[in-house]
């Protein structure tokens, strides 16, 4: 019997038609720091990430490429998951559509969703974006049209890329019957989708009413047939949705279903919005199923010129494409991760380019974080014999200003990350790690060493600048794991690897260090970058 809370996570799965880039990086990093958080607060975490593998898109890259659409499939998947071992991602499953497992759960739900009446066979007659796997009505072309003051041929109201006229047998689902059930969810649980901005956005498409969706393809064949329905495959976004109950246990292993689901957050980019706050709720209120808890929805990754200022979408024409390798080859797979979870406001489009990262990094992480351990550990080694200081009196019970920031930090820091708020959250840990330089200076250990008298004043000193920085590491463990565990064990000190006994707030109270451990100084956490050469 499981004794732990459940704590459900997931990315979207990735489309396999293109390599991974920095959008797939930044959502699987940010769903990392969460599940990292969560097992370290006592959660029984299920981490979910993967690939999405049907659909017309795929089947053309297939033919293009002499290869069957399995084939190609088989071969691009390799590189998603070099990219989760590269930024040291800890999913616990990675789903690929094409397995059994989620061919069972798809066909499983649409038995559900027809013994349910949601389900109709009719013909589907209009316009189909083949890249983005996407339908889209009369008034949405002709409107996207109107916008760019296009005439001739129509083009996709999101890629711009020339649309497909589709005409073939269908079933539909009747998404909408949930145009009142949606908007009711929306406004009883405000949180369902994050931020504010995005819920704002979703509940003026669905005030202007819904359509019922074609969800079954018959002009080719690669994807998970219908079990009723022959010659019938199951649009491509219909099928991807449902992976989140197929690693969930839906349709395998009701027990273990019961335990995980409603799955607690689901991290998405914008450019799906609708799909995951509009489609995949009204599938699962229609299976008679709960709603996860929360959608958050977080923006582009805008390209900054460090000459010119102009931001910009990536694009290979435009020559600006950044790749995932390329980031952690200037600033180390830590350094990757620090500056995306603390220079992008999350749910906000984010800025970023060469100069700000290499800034970002000499700042935060080599001169305030890797200086301070550096520092620290080497008075210590220096001043008591290559060990953290033995007891001394008074000692942690006495007040001093790194305690004080340290109340009540763990509780600051983990409300911001459970809502997302990365960026707060690491600000919070900066604040002690910026008061423990400060404190280095104020108080003058190198001084305080010259004299027996003043002997257990450093001691106290010591004391508590190594505290700051082992509850500072621990804290910074979920986003910076190598660096902290490194930075930990230097001076003897139990990573957030080590809590079995207690869970994160425990830990980090002020008083935990281990004392009279063996200190090593080591090479710079962070090498600073000569961001001139």
């Amino acid at each position: 019997m499981k004794t732990k809370p459940s704590y459900y996570i997931t990315t979207p799965i990735y489309y396999v038609n293109a390599e991974p880039h920095l959008g797939h990086a930044y959502t699987s990093v940010m769903a990392d720091v969460q599940a990292r958080l969560r097992r370290a607060m006592g959660f029984d975490v299920l981490f979910l990430t993967g690939t999405d593998e049907h659909g017309e898109k795929v089947a053309k890259a297939a033919a293009e490429h002499n290869m069957t659409p399995q084939e190609w499939c088989d071969a691009q998947v390799p590189a998603f998951k070099t990219l989760l071992d590269l930024l040291n991602i800890t999913n616990d499953d990675f789903i690929r559509t094409t397995q059994e497992r989620h061919i069972q759960a798809v066909q499983k739900l649409w038995e559900v969703l027809k013994e349910r009446g949601y389900l109709y066979k009719d013909t589907y007659d209009g316009w189909y974006c083949v890249p983005e796997e996407t339908y889209f009505t009369e008034t949405q072309v002709a409107h996207a049209d109107e916008k760019r003051g296009q005439k001739g041929a129509h083009l996709c109201p999101d890629c711009g890329r020339p649309l497909e006229r589709v005409q073939e047998e269908s079933w539909f689902f009747k998404l909408s019957a949930f145009q009142e059930p949606l908007l009711k969810l929306y406004e009883t649980n405000p949180h369902f989708i994050e931020p504010e901005i995005r819920r704002n956005e979703v509940v003026s498409f669905v005030k202007g009413g819904l359509k019922d969706l074609s969800v079954s393809r018959t002009s080719f064949d690669w994807g998970i047939p219908l079990p009723f329905a022959e010659k019938h495959i199951t649009y491509v976004w219909f099928d991807a949705l449902i992976n989140y109950l197929t690693a969930a246990g839906f349709g395998s292993d009701s027990e273990e279903f019961a335990y995980r689901w409603p799955a607690n957050a689901q991290l998405i980019g914008k450019d799906i919005l609708r799909f995951h706050c509009v489609i995949w709720p009204a599938m699962l209120m229609a299976a008679d199923i709960e709603v996860s808890d929360e959608v958050f929805v977080h923006g582009f990754l805008l390209m900054k010129d460090d000459k010119t200022g102009d931001e910009t979408k990536m694009s290979k024409s435009l020559g600006n494409v950044i790749t995932p390798q390329s980031v952690v080859d200037l600033i180390g797979v830590d350094g990757f991760r620090y500056f995306f979870m603390s220079n992008i406001k999350p749910g906000a489009d984010g800025s970023i380019s060469w100069d700000r990262m290499a800034q970002v990094y000499n700042t935060d992480l080599a001169n305030s974080w890797g200086n301070l351990v550096s520092r620290t550990l080497n008075m210590s080694a220096k001043y008591f014999e290559n060990k953290v200081p033995g007891p001394v009196a008074g000692w942690p019970d006495n007040s001093n200003p790194l305690k004080d920031i340290a109340c009540g930090l763990v509780d600051r820091y983990t409300h911001a990350l459970y809502t997302f708020a990365y960026d707060k959250a690491l600000a919070e840990v900066f604040e002690l790690i910026h008061a423990a330089n400060h404190y280095i200076e104020e108080m003058e250990p190198w001084a305080l060493a010259k004299s027996e008298e003043t002997k257990p004043q450093l001691q106290e000193v010591i004391l508590n600048l190594l505290e700051a920085i082992r509850i500072a590491a621990l804290l910074l463990s979920p986003v910076m794991p190598q660096t902290s565990q490194e930075a930990l064990q230097r001076f003897g000190q139990e990573g957030t690897e080590s809590l079995v006994d207690k869970t994160l707030d425990e830990a980090v109270a002020w008083g935990n260090l281990l004392l009279e451990q063996p200190v090593v100084k080591g090479d710079a956490l962070f090498p600073r970058l000569d961001i001139n050469a």
